[in-house]
């Protein structure tokens, strides 16, 4: 896929994370479609990068826990006379109280973002990816997948193998998928969910994360995992049986 003729979608293109994919896949040269809920920020973002980078910017004003949203973006995907080369499935939803404090619906509306959005847009994707023969998807987990931290640590925990076993499955066709299992980054997420962001050892630029996530991805690997600290981090979660995990986090509660 040589950068200067794909087109990338990316959901929750305005901030963080997915602002940053898109900020660096411009400036390989990338086209993108840009996804998220507030229309006037994503056609700031889309005229900044026009600016900067000149590539083509389209932008698609989408909530993903509407389904009717969530189809629309389906079906650019899926669109065979404009093809998407890489899709980013990076749309966050957190929520800070514990899984009995949420409501259902709070709940759910998090496993829409996380789990369904993910499912259907990455199906949208493949089929026409599956037929070319190329194409790529980057499933934006977390490292939370690999502790036992409520629902949310199980929905990335979904996106893990479900990616890893779409990397299998679809490698041999032309199409890599990964998973990117950011550990604690530098972005607005926190600040929405009104958690106060640190600035230690744990905590990661989020350019490096994005630069590492794309190496990663051209190396065609299952998982990107930057940072050596994260990496430890997940070699001892697999090594202490979840048990001692539950113990730890139950002392951390007190």
């Amino acid at each position: 896929m040589p950068p200067s003729q794909t087109t990338a979608l990316i959901t929750g293109a305005t901030a963080g994370i997915g602002h940053e994919y898109a900020v660096q896949l411009a400036a390989r040269g990338d086209d993108l479609v840009l996804v998220a809920r507030n229309g006037d920020r994503l056609e700031q973002v889309a005229e900044e990068l026009r600016r900067a980078h000149q590539v083509e910017v389209e932008v698609l004003v989408a909530d993903l826990t509407d389904r009717a949203d969530l189809a629309r973006v389906e079906a650019r995907l899926a669109d065979h006379d404009r093809p998407i080369d890489l899709l980013v499935n990076n749309a966050g939803f957190g929520l800070k109280k514990r899984f009995l404090d949420n409501t259902v619906d709070e709940e759910t509306e998090m496993l829409e973002v996380l789990v369904t959005a993910v499912l259907r847009l990455t199906h949208a994707a493949l089929g026409p990816m599956a037929e070319r023969g190329r194409g790529g998807i980057i499933n934006v987990s977390s490292v939370a997948a690999f502790l036992p931290r409520g629902s949310y640590s199980a929905a990335k925990a979904w996106v893990n193998s479900f990616s890893e076993w779409a990397h299998m499955e679809y490698g041999p066709r032309g199409v890599q998928v990964m998973a990117l299992c950011p550990g604690f980054t530098k972005t607005e997420f926190h600040e929405r969910m009104q958690v106060k962001r640190g600035d230690g050892f744990l905590w990661l630029d989020v350019d490096f994360l994005v630069r590492k996530s794309l190496e990663d991805f051209e190396k065609g690997r299952a998982y990107s995992i930057p940072g050596a600290q994260y990496k430890t981090i997940i070699a001892l979660t697999k090594a202490v049986p979840n048990r001692v995990l539950r113990l730890a986090q139950s002392m951390g509660r007190r």
